[in-house]
Protein backbone atom coordinates (compact mmCIF):
# COMPACT_ATOMS: atom_id res chain seq x y z
CA UNK A 1 0.00 0.00 0.00
CA UNK A 2 2.88 2.30 0.92
CA UNK A 3 4.33 1.82 -2.76
CA UNK A 4 0.86 3.29 -4.28
CA UNK A 5 1.72 6.55 -2.84
CA UNK A 6 5.22 6.42 -3.32
CA UNK A 7 5.19 6.49 -7.52
CA UNK A 8 2.75 8.83 -8.12
CA UNK A 9 5.28 11.35 -5.35
CA UNK A 10 8.17 10.33 -7.40
CA UNK A 11 6.97 10.98 -10.40
CA UNK A 12 5.33 13.99 -9.35
CA UNK A 13 8.77 15.53 -8.02
CA UNK A 14 10.23 14.58 -11.06
CA UNK A 15 8.06 16.54 -13.57
CA UNK A 16 8.14 19.72 -11.76
CA UNK A 17 11.84 19.68 -12.37
CA UNK A 18 11.00 20.67 -15.62
CA UNK A 19 9.45 24.00 -14.72
CA UNK A 20 12.16 25.37 -12.80
CA UNK A 21 14.08 28.01 -14.15
CA UNK A 22 17.53 27.37 -16.10
CA UNK A 23 20.82 29.14 -14.41
CA UNK A 24 20.26 32.60 -14.67
CA UNK A 25 23.24 34.97 -14.93
CA UNK A 26 23.48 38.92 -13.89
CA UNK A 27 25.42 41.28 -15.68
CA UNK A 28 25.33 44.61 -14.01
CA UNK A 29 21.39 45.62 -13.99
CA UNK A 30 20.77 43.33 -16.38
CA UNK A 31 19.58 39.30 -16.81
CA UNK A 32 19.95 36.47 -18.61
CA UNK A 33 19.83 32.97 -19.07
CA UNK A 34 21.98 32.70 -22.55
CA UNK A 35 25.07 30.74 -21.40
CA UNK A 36 27.28 32.06 -24.54
CA UNK A 37 26.06 35.83 -23.89
CA UNK A 38 26.89 35.93 -20.12
CA UNK A 39 30.52 34.54 -20.99
CA UNK A 40 30.72 37.61 -23.47
CA UNK A 41 29.62 40.05 -21.01
CA UNK A 42 31.64 37.98 -18.33
CA UNK A 43 28.24 37.55 -16.11
CA UNK A 44 27.91 36.23 -12.43
CA UNK A 45 26.04 33.20 -11.95
CA UNK A 46 22.71 33.79 -9.65
CA UNK A 47 22.06 31.16 -6.86
CA UNK A 48 19.16 30.12 -4.89
CA UNK A 49 15.59 31.53 -5.76
CA UNK A 50 14.44 32.25 -8.86
CA UNK A 51 14.59 35.86 -10.75
CA UNK A 52 11.98 37.81 -12.39
CA UNK A 53 12.76 40.76 -14.18
CA UNK A 54 9.84 43.21 -15.76
CA UNK A 55 10.75 44.89 -18.53
CA UNK A 56 9.99 49.05 -18.54
CA UNK A 57 10.27 52.07 -20.61
CA UNK A 58 10.88 55.52 -18.89
CA UNK A 59 8.49 58.34 -20.42
CA UNK A 60 9.58 60.08 -23.40
CA UNK A 61 9.54 63.41 -21.65
CA UNK A 62 11.79 61.98 -18.69
CA UNK A 63 14.31 60.70 -20.99
CA UNK A 64 14.96 64.08 -22.71
CA UNK A 65 14.41 65.87 -19.57
CA UNK A 66 17.81 63.56 -18.08
CA UNK A 67 19.74 64.16 -20.59
CA UNK A 68 22.41 67.11 -20.14
CA UNK A 69 22.14 69.94 -22.58
CA UNK A 70 18.54 69.62 -23.32
CA UNK A 71 16.54 72.77 -22.51
CA UNK A 72 13.09 73.22 -21.75
CA UNK A 73 11.15 75.03 -24.78
CA UNK A 74 10.34 78.59 -23.59
CA UNK A 75 6.34 78.17 -24.31
CA UNK A 76 6.35 74.63 -21.89
CA UNK A 77 8.29 76.83 -19.29
CA UNK A 78 6.02 79.93 -19.15
CA UNK A 79 3.26 77.27 -19.48
CA UNK A 80 4.41 75.54 -16.10
CA UNK A 81 5.28 79.00 -14.39
CA UNK A 82 1.63 79.80 -15.17
CA UNK A 83 0.38 76.72 -13.53
CA UNK A 84 2.36 77.02 -10.89
CA UNK A 85 1.31 80.31 -10.24
CA UNK A 86 -2.51 79.59 -10.37
CA UNK A 87 -2.24 76.59 -8.01
CA UNK A 88 0.25 78.85 -5.78
CA UNK A 89 -2.66 81.55 -5.41
CA UNK A 90 -5.24 79.28 -5.21
CA UNK A 91 -3.07 77.55 -2.05
CA UNK A 92 -2.34 81.17 -0.97
CA UNK A 93 -6.13 81.77 -0.77
CA UNK A 94 -7.40 78.67 0.77
CA UNK A 95 -4.42 79.34 3.91
CA UNK A 96 -5.82 83.15 4.28
CA UNK A 97 -9.84 81.85 4.48
CA UNK A 98 -8.27 79.76 7.39
CA UNK A 99 -6.09 82.24 8.92
CA UNK A 100 -9.24 84.40 9.10
CA UNK A 101 -11.15 81.54 10.30
CA UNK A 102 -8.52 80.40 13.53
CA UNK A 103 -8.35 84.10 14.05
CA UNK A 104 -11.96 84.86 14.70
CA UNK A 105 -11.97 81.20 16.85
CA UNK A 106 -9.40 82.52 18.64
CA UNK A 107 -10.89 86.12 19.70
CA UNK A 108 -7.68 87.40 20.72
CA UNK A 109 -6.52 84.81 23.24
CA UNK A 110 -10.05 84.18 24.85
CA UNK A 111 -12.28 81.35 22.73
CA UNK A 112 -16.08 80.80 23.55
CA UNK A 113 -16.23 78.12 26.04
CA UNK A 114 -17.49 74.87 24.52
CA UNK A 115 -19.94 72.46 26.03
CA UNK A 116 -17.40 70.27 28.17
CA UNK A 117 -14.67 73.25 28.63
CA UNK A 118 -17.73 75.34 30.60
CA UNK A 119 -16.51 72.64 33.90
CA UNK A 120 -12.93 71.44 32.64
CA UNK A 121 -10.99 74.63 32.34
CA UNK A 122 -7.75 72.19 31.30
CA UNK A 123 -9.86 71.20 27.91
CA UNK A 124 -10.17 75.19 27.82
CA UNK A 125 -6.61 75.90 27.92
CA UNK A 126 -5.41 72.68 25.97
CA UNK A 127 -7.69 74.41 23.22
CA UNK A 128 -6.55 77.27 23.27
CA UNK A 129 -2.75 76.17 22.80
CA UNK A 130 -4.13 73.72 20.14
CA UNK A 131 -5.42 77.30 18.65
CA UNK A 132 -2.39 78.98 19.00
CA UNK A 133 0.15 76.89 17.48
CA UNK A 134 -2.48 76.37 14.18
CA UNK A 135 -2.29 79.98 13.68
CA UNK A 136 1.20 80.05 13.68
CA UNK A 137 1.54 77.24 11.70
CA UNK A 138 -0.75 78.61 9.35
CA UNK A 139 1.18 82.14 9.52
CA UNK A 140 4.27 79.90 8.13
CA UNK A 141 2.44 78.07 5.48
CA UNK A 142 1.57 81.77 4.08
CA UNK A 143 4.55 82.87 4.18
CA UNK A 144 6.36 80.06 2.57
CA UNK A 145 3.62 80.03 -0.55
CA UNK A 146 4.25 83.96 -0.84
CA UNK A 147 7.87 83.34 -0.72
CA UNK A 148 7.59 80.68 -3.20
CA UNK A 149 5.12 82.62 -5.59
CA UNK A 150 7.77 85.85 -5.34
CA UNK A 151 10.24 82.73 -7.14
CA UNK A 152 8.10 81.99 -9.83
CA UNK A 153 7.18 85.61 -10.33
CA UNK A 154 11.08 86.14 -10.27
CA UNK A 155 11.51 83.36 -12.77
CA UNK A 156 9.01 84.90 -15.58
CA UNK A 157 10.62 88.39 -14.86
CA UNK A 158 14.35 86.83 -16.33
Amino acid sequence: MKTTYLIPLATLLLATGGWAQDRIYRCGNEYTNTVSEAQAKNCKLMSGGNVTVVQGQRPARAAAASQPGQRVDAGDQRAKDSDARLILDSELKKAEARQAELLKEYNNGEPEKLGPEHRNNQKYLERIAELKAAISRNESDIAGIRRELGRVAGSTAK
